[in-house]
């Protein structure tokens, strides 16, 4: 398995986090998995609400000692 990229926004407020998550996606291949480290606790609407828009897909929310880590993955390369 591919390691995720890791998107460190923690620090930081709303939109700021969700943002970097997108910038990041924008150049990452299809399918592939990226976590967001976020302190700011609205990212973990903001992270499942952007991969709705962009047809990505949440593996998973955890928090640990108010950080957020939200690892989501990439819109697969389309077929046809």
């Amino acid at each position: 398995m591919i390691p995720a990229t890791v998107v460190d926004a923690r620090g930081h407020k709303c939109p700021v986090p969700t943002l970097r998550l997108r910038k990041a996606m924008e150049t990452a291949a299809p399918g592939a998995r990226l976590t967001l480290l976020a302190t700011d606790p609205m990212a973990r609407i903001d992270a499942p609400f952007l991969m709705d828009q962009l047809g990505g897909t949440v593996i998973g929310i955890e928090e640990i000692d108010g950080v957020l880590t939200i690892t989501v993955e990439t819109p697969a390369a389309p077929t046809g």
